[in-house]
């Protein structure tokens, strides 16, 4: 799975998370691959001339999961983002811990919907909520794609 979102995200706290490896801050600066999971630059997806970066690397994987937090006051993706990739496309919603109201969830669904994500994960890595319904959904599209 390929991570796509906003810096600030949750894409290498997440990819700790899935990988069971201690959570410890880091600014992802390039593209990094570890396991099954591919961790983005927040600046690939929140400049548009990065795209093309998504692009080729998506050759690589068989799910791009789109991360959108719970905090972020706006639509990280355009509608219809996720028409650039080949591969089948999942929502993430993060840091669902942190919302105050189910709107803060409820915006952050559409705002995937409308991206293109075809289902909708709600994760909390710090709470460990949502982690094994989205672990089992990647293990089960490895199986598919083997």
């Amino acid at each position: 799975m390929m991570l796509v979102g906003a810096v600030g995200t949750g894409k290498t706290t997440l990819t700790q998370r899935l990988n069971g490896t201690d959570i410890v801050y880091q600014k992802t600066q390039a593209i990094e691959h570890s396991v099954d999971i591919i961790d983005t630059p927040g600046e690939f997806t929140q400049r548009r001339h990065y795209y093309s970066a998504l692009q080729v690397t998506s050759v690589e994987v068989d799910v791009i999961g789109l991360l959108q937090s719970v905090k972020e006051n706006f639509a990280t993706f355009p509608p219809g983002f996720t028409t650039m990739f080949s591969k089948h496309s999942i929502g993430i919603v993060t840091k669902i811990d942190l919302a105050t109201s189910t709107d803060e969830i409820a915006k952050a669904i559409t705002s995937l919907k409308a991206a293109g994500a075809r289902q909708i994960f709600q994760v909390s890595a710090t709470t460990n909520q949502g982690v094994a319904e989205l672990l089992a959904f990647l293990a089960e599209e490895k199986e598919d794609g083997e």
